[in-house]
């Protein structure tokens, strides 16, 4: 409920006899909501903070385990790679699946998010229910997935498929029901008066808008499922995550970091170029689809506007009173250097899909002659059951909670100075910016379980090794939403601090970072969703937390257990996920 803000009347000063009262100053009461969420986040960073001194991250645990970090640096040099063939082959299987997923993802994102999105849905029920659709997707963690579909489908690529697929459309989903409602209503509402249907009006007016922004967030999530497929490959899933998986259980450390610096080149590759794709859908979709050349141009007072379509050799022909007349301008669009390029990326894409099909030996007989046993195996998950263990469970699920808090405070104060720095308005120097961005575009590569893998090695078995992955880890993906967010404050503003005088800290101290503030809460809070759902991940390798609960269940095919598990999982996520939204809507 929001407090009144008008101020009580004030009676004149007795000193005022001399001349005119000066109008009271009106001071806006504080809302109650921003009270509410200012303490909420109080909380939260008090919390972090216990949590961060309670799991023991200090220097002196660091400078224990240093001893360790050498003998593991001897134990890994000279790194192991297999023959080139065999890593052409890994690469390739690893590839066929992670860009299968992501076209499986996508296509069920989109009908999801066009209901889910409230200027497209057909009923406000529909909504609701494709909207519960999309967090049911991101609460069910993926190697949850793949242990169900393992049972299926067994080992292979359509496990790994099916589980990254299905889980993100929770990401994809919400991004493209976003950008659906963020439309201009115009082209719609022109489609709709010549007669035409919804499905008409959804592809002709709604889906070429979005376009842009589909191909953007589906290239985003094939960089996050190239770094999940190394996760799934501890529960069966083939490619380089399966190798890494054998060779780090047989202590074969040479072979398994060697296959982890092949995996960071593969997302720096899929990063970069997912980057260049990126940029060069934002310069296609730039003026609506008009040339440079079109842009501007007003037609004379009084006159029709024109098409630009230059008149050709025979266009002309004759009416019946002689006179000769243009003909009517070609309706398709010319084969100019613009379409020529969308039609290469539509090429492209059709190919890879077809090669990644291909090359993950996807086979339809293999996928419906398995779901006859999909309802017998969902009934081996039912009903959950605690196995006698359940203070563990709550204990080891309170043990996630901190590292995740923990791991998120790591990540929010690392990433600020390296976002800054990687800012090209903040950055001292376009090279300095560069270099920082680079940073940025390592840290992200590095999958997080092979970071909690790492520090397993290195500080021991427990929460410690999860918080540290999850913590460095957090600084590729933080480090790269605090940078875009401070080049995409009000220039004006840095312009007139800095024209009275001010420094370079004091710019930024005044005028980027409070414009930058609200955003970086949203990422803070973004970034400890994340961290909830991968530290139940990083408990598979022994770095703390339920996940260790998690996959002992499902090896001893305890799936009454693995149920009760995702439960108390789904439920702490979408508290986190209401909690997040809530703070969100109020900070903004």
């Amino acid at each position: 409920m929001t407090v009144s803000t008008a101020p009580a009347p004030t009676p004149p000063s007795p000193t005022s006899a001399q001349g005119p009262a000066e109008a009271p100053r009106t001071v806006p009461r504080p809302r109650a909501g921003g009270i509410a969420a200012l303490l909420v986040m109080a909380a939260l960073a008090g919390f972090a903070c216990w949590s961060f001194a309670d799991l023991r991250l200090n220097a002196a645990t660091l400078v224990d385990s240093a001893a360790n970090a050498a003998d593991f640096a001897g134990r890994m040099f000279p790194l192991d790679f297999p023959p080139a063939l065999e890593l052409l082959r890994l690469c390739g299987q690893t590839m066929a699946v992670v860009v299968c997923a992501t076209l499986l993802s996508v296509l069920l994102s989109v009908p999801v998010a066009v209901v889910a999105a409230g200027n497209t849905t057909p009923h406000p029920s529909a909504r609701f229910a494709a909207r519960g659709v999309i967090v049911l997707a991101r609460a069910v963690p993926d190697v949850v997935l793949a242990i169900i579909f393992f049972r299926v489908f067994g080992l292979g690529a359509l496990t790994g498929v099916l589980a990254m697929g299905l889980h993100s459309v929770g990401m994809v989903g919400k991004m493209y029901a976003d950008a659906i409602e963020q439309i201009d209503e115009g082209p719609r509402t022109a489609v709709r008066a010549t007669g035409a249907g919804r499905l008409q009006q959804l592809v002709s007016g709604v889906l070429p808008q979005v376009l842009p922004s589909l191909v953007a967030n589906a290239l985003h999530r094939l960089d996050i499922n190239l770094r999940i497929s190394v996760v799934l490959g501890f529960v069966g899933v083939n490619g380089l995550g399966f190798e890494i998986a054998g060779a780090l259980n047989a202590l074969d450390y040479r072979r398994g970091m060697a296959l982890a610096l092949v995996v960071l080149a593969l997302c720096v590759l899929v990063e970069l170029l997912s980057g260049a794709i990126r940029r060069a859908l934002l310069r296609t979709a730039d003026g609506g689809g008009r040339t440079r050349s079109q842009k501007g141009a007003v037609p004379p007072a009084g006159k029709p506007a024109l098409t630009a379509v230059p008149p050709t050799p025979g266009a002309e022909g004759r009416s019946g009173d002689g006179v000769r007349r243009p003909e009517s301008p070609r309706i398709s669009p010319p084969w100019n250097p613009r379409r020529l390029r969308r039609t290469a990326y539509a090429a492209v894409t059709v190919l890879t899909a077809a090669a990644s099909v291909w090359g993950a030996g996807l086979a339809p007989e293999q996928f419906f002659g398995a779901l006859g046993d999909i309802g017998r195996t969902l009934g081996l998950f039912w009903p959950p059951e605690t196995g006698g263990i359940m203070p563990d469970l709550l204990a080891d699920l309170f043990v996630t909670i901190k590292i995740a808090f923990a791991a998120t405070l790591i990540g929010a104060v690392l990433a600020l100075p390296v976002g800054a720095l990687a800012a090209r308005n903040v950055a001292p120097s376009p090279a300095t910016a560069t270099a920082f961005r680079v940073v940025v575009v390592l840290v992200r590569g590095v999958p997080e379980l092979v970071l909690a893998i790492v520090f397993v090695v290195i500080t021991g078995l427990g929460a410690v090794a999860g918080a540290l992955a999850l913590g460095v880890g957090a600084v590729g993906l933080l480090g790269k939403l605090v940078a875009d967010s401070l080049e995409e404050v009000d220039p004006g503003v840095e312009a007139a601090v800095r024209a009275t005088g001010a420094g370079r800290l004091q710019v930024f101290c005044s005028a980027t970072l409070p414009q930058a503030a609200p955003a970086f809460v949203g990422h803070v809070l973004y970034q400890l969703d994340v961290n909830i759902r991968s530290a139940t991940l990083l408990g598979i390798v022994g770095a703390g937390g339920i996940g260790f609960d998690l996959l002992n269940a499902a090896r001893v095919l305890d799936f009454g257990v693995v149920t009760t598990v995702l439960l108390m999982v789904f439920a702490t996520v979408l508290t986190v996920e209401l909690l997040a939204v809530w703070l969100r809507r109020v900070v903004r």
